[in-house]
């Protein structure tokens, strides 16, 4: 069941929502070949403990780190360890920050120094269906016009919507009601009331859609091993649009 958040809790949401939005900016500046997925994963923990939150990820259902770090082919969840950031990547960092009782969460795929120009279009293209979902988005739209919009973007530039993972509502738990698939058929779901707050996050594939979870329990790599990419927001829904939280 959908919970419209109030103007009091929207408030307190909009702190963790901002130090997330400024980690993501400052590893855009910091991330490069020759780091290790694990010091990313330092610079998350260190920049919220500073900030006043916690990293919500860490040792939820028993994950052991603060960020989800994945890297080309990873879709998503991947765990940091001592794996070297190559020049050429593309690299997914997720990360969530708890703070006034609240979650806030987001995700940007970044290109290590010169990569592919199919690199490139992927990372590109996955912003995009982010923005297309959100275009003419407020309260009273039904729920799966924003997978619709996500699906028709990413197919028509010749990617595929990974299907296996989605969005989803957040407030005081990280992971709320309703999933917010990146496909679906315009005009059908639930009607959005005004204050709901959702995680809107194309998770998008050169390849195949399909995916396999690694041995650790959490790494999931696209079946064909072709790259993914992954972009993300906080997002509230108003009666006159939707205002990202996390940019």
């Amino acid at each position: 069941m959908i919970r419209p958040k109030t103007s009091a809790e929207i408030e307190l949401l909009k702190e963790p929502c901002r130090i997330v939005r400024d980690c993501l900016n400052l590893l855009g500046e910091q991330i490069r070949a020759g780091m290790t997925t694990k010091e990313v994963d330092e610079i998350v923990y260190g920049y919220f403990r500073a900030n006043g939150a916690e990293p919500s990820c860490l040792g939820y259902y028993g994950y052991p780190a603060s960020a989800c770090v994945s890297v080309n082919e990873t879709v998503v969840h991947g765990i940091p360890d001592g794996r070297v950031i190559k020049e050429g990547d593309i690299v997914s960092v997720d990360i969530v920050a708890f703070k006034n009782g609240f979650h806030g969460d987001a995700a940007r795929t970044y290109l290590i120094g010169e990569v592919s120009e199919e690199k490139k279009k992927l990372v590109r293209v996955t912003e995009e269906c982010f923005f297309q979902a959100i275009d003419g988005l407020k309260a009273g739209v039904p729920l799966y016009d924003i997978g619709y919009r996500v699906q028709r973007h990413a197919e028509g530039n010749g990617f595929s919507v990974v299907r296996a993972y989605t969005g989803h509502g957040i407030g005081r738990e990280m992971h709320e009601d309703p999933s917010v698939p990146n496909f679906g058929k315009r005009g059908t779901g639930v009607r959005l009331p005004a204050g709901t707050v959702l995680c809107i996050e194309p998770m998008i594939a050169a390849g195949t859609h399909r995916v396999k979870v690694l041995e650790d329990g959490w790494t999931a790599v696209t079946a064909d091993g072709k790259p993914a990419a992954h972009y993300e927001n906080t997002v509230l829904i108003t009666e006159d649009g939707a205002e990202p939280l996390t940019l």
